[in-house]
Parts: structure tokens; C-alpha cells; sequence
């Protein structure tokens, strides 16, 4: 039977019209042709910028299925990508956020029918962050690549968030999955390596969008179901504060290395199954109480 590649399932956010162009060439080149998309703009956001968003997505030939305003609570992603999955139909959906970049090295059609065979329903990946190589919170315009731009991988979300770096790539449309497309309840992935999903998420204005979650999260204007998404926020701006607004490429806990979009590095099939076979998640911090400086009000 001829392999029919996944329906991509993503919902948007204000991402710059060169990252949103770079992330649908790339799963083009993947053989993805038919993408559903959700766009939602936080109240924040300028009405020039929401145009300019999906002024690219239709020259980019998608048409966006929903757009939403309002704040981005942790429930707001969940509900407009399940009601995407909803459209799309019976198959097999690939997840994916706009600064997720998946890496295959194995084919996508090889996956799937393992994950078929084995029951599970589902293809499990590994973020490796993605940053400046000398730690900078750089901007990227449609004159750059990323690869230039970002050529160091590690494990930040993993090491110094404490996060999930645990993904579902790929998930048979009757697997629920959780928030954030980082588990599917009793559809644990059974691949290895897991799949390699660059992740560029760090990136000019991170800051202001981590710092307007951290004080949102914490006065409960965007809610949400656990306190990770807020601590997760507060250890970012904290490490910021204390590299003089970067990251620090140096860390030995965090493993930055020369990577690329074009090839799976040689050691990400030992390292990234270690990782994932023993992540577990992290005991609540002693003290939740954050400073001043980590919540104050984001700017515009």
C-alpha cells in the first residue's frame, strides 16, 4: 500500500512571517502537503502584526481554519489543536509548534507502521534547543537560515527549565494527547531514538513573551492546570538576569554543540534515549516564591 504522509496539526501563534515560511518549507520537504491550522493572537499583539502572520500563511497557500484573540491560557492551545484533529479526520497526525523543527533518521513511513505494529499509536520525539552561538536572543529575518543563525543544540528545556522534553511527533487520530503534545496517556511511544525536534523557541523577544507568562501565570490572568508552565518561565528569566540577558553556550549541564537541520548528529541516537528512557518529572521546588525582578510587568 502506497504510504500517505501524516496531516500536519499546528496551532500558531504571532511568529515572524520568515520563521512561519522556514517551518512550512521545511515539512514540504518532509512530504507534508496538507496542513490544519489554527492561529491565536494574545489581547497584546498589534493588528499589523496578526495581518502580516496570516498575510504569509495565504501566500504560503494554507488557509487558516480558525483564528482566536484573547489570552493564551494553558486549555487555549489544547482545545483549538483537538478541534483541528477533529477535521482532519481518521489517520495519522503530525504535531508539530512553529519553532519545532522534527529530524528524521528513519523514515516516516517506517515509524508509523512500527507504531502501528507495536499498538501504540504514537511516534515519540526529543526537543534539542536551538540557539546563537554565542547565547544572544537573535532575531531572524527571511535573508538568514537558521541553521546560521542557531547552530548550537542542547538541552535547555530539559536541564535548566526542569521541563518535558519529551514530544509526540506523531499521533494515530484516535490518541487523545496531552497538553502541550508531551504525552499521550497510555500511548507511551516505544521508538528509538526518539525523533529529533529542533526546537527554535530562543529567539529575540523571548523574554518579553516568558516574562508576560510568568506575571500572567502568576495573578492568574492566563490559567493553567499545573505550576510548571510558570516555574519553567521563572528559571528562564532568572538564568537571563544572571548571563546578562543569554544564555549561556558554556554550561556543561546543558551540552551546546554544533548541529544542523540536514543530518541527525551521530551521538543523538545514545544520548537522546538515555534521556528520554530516565526523564522523569522534577520534585516541586522548595520555594515557589519568585522576585520582583522575575515577574514584573511584561512591555508590549
Amino acid at each position: 500500500m502506497m504510504f500517505v504522509p501524516p496531516v500536519l496539526i499546528a496551532v500558531i501563534g504571532p511568529v515572524e512571517p520568515a520563521l512561519l515560511t522556514a517551518w512550512v518549507a521545511h515539512y514540504r520537504s518532509l512530504g507534508i502537503a496538507r496542513f490544519h491550522l489554527a492561529f491565536h493572537f494574545p489581547d497584546h499583539v498589534a493588528p499589523d502584526r496578526r495581518r502580516r502572520v496570516l498575510a504569509t500563511s495565504h501566500d504560503l497557500g494554507i488557509g487558516p481554519e480558525a483564528i482566536s484573540t484573547g489570552p493564551w491560557h494553558e486549555h487555549t492551545n489544547t482545545d483549538l489543536r483537538n478541534a483541528l484533529r477533529e477535521r482532519a479526520g481518521t489517520g495519522w497526525h503530525l504535531l508539530a509548534d512553529s519553532d519545532e523543527f522534527q529530524s528524521y533518521s528513519a523514515p516516516m513511513a517506517e515509524l508509523i507502521a512500527a507504531a502501528e505494529l507495536s499498538g501504540t499509536g504514537t511516534v515519540g520525539g526529543l526537543m534539542l534547543d536551538r540557539v546563537a552561538s554565542d547565547g544572544a536572543l537573535a532575531g531572524f529575518d527571511a535573508e538568514q537560515e537558521l541553521d546560521t543563525v542557531y547552530p548550537l543544540g542542547g538541552f535547555l528545556t530539559h536541564r535548566l527549565l526542569r521541563g518535558d522534553p519529551r514530544k509526540i511527533v506523531l499521533a494515530h487520530s484516535g490518541v487523545p494527547v496531552a497538553s502541550g503534545n508531551h504525552r499521550a496517556e497510555g500511548h507511551r511511544p516505544v521508538n528509538r531514538p526518539p525523533v529529533l525536534v529542533h526546537h527554535f523557541k530562543w529567539r529575540s523577544g523571548v523574554q518579553d513573551d516568558v516574562a508576560r507568562r510568568a506575571a500572567y501565570s502568576a495573578d492568574g490572568t492566563w490559567r493553567a492546570s499545573s505550576p510548571a508552565r510558570l516555574s519553567e518561565a521563572r528559571r528562564l528569566l532568572d538564568h537571563l538576569r544572571r548571563h546578562d540577558g543569554r544564555i549561556a553556550v558554556d554550561s556543561t549541564d546543558m551540552i551546546f554543540r554544533p548541529v544542523s537541520l540536514v543530518a541527525v548528529p551521530s551521538w543523538w541516537s545514545g544520548e537522546a534515549t538515555r534521556l528520554v528512557d530516565a526523564w522523569r518529572p522534577p520534585s516541586p521546588p522548595a520555594d515557589q516564591s519568585p522576585s520582583a525582578s522575575t515577574i514584573s510587568s511584561p512591555s508590549s
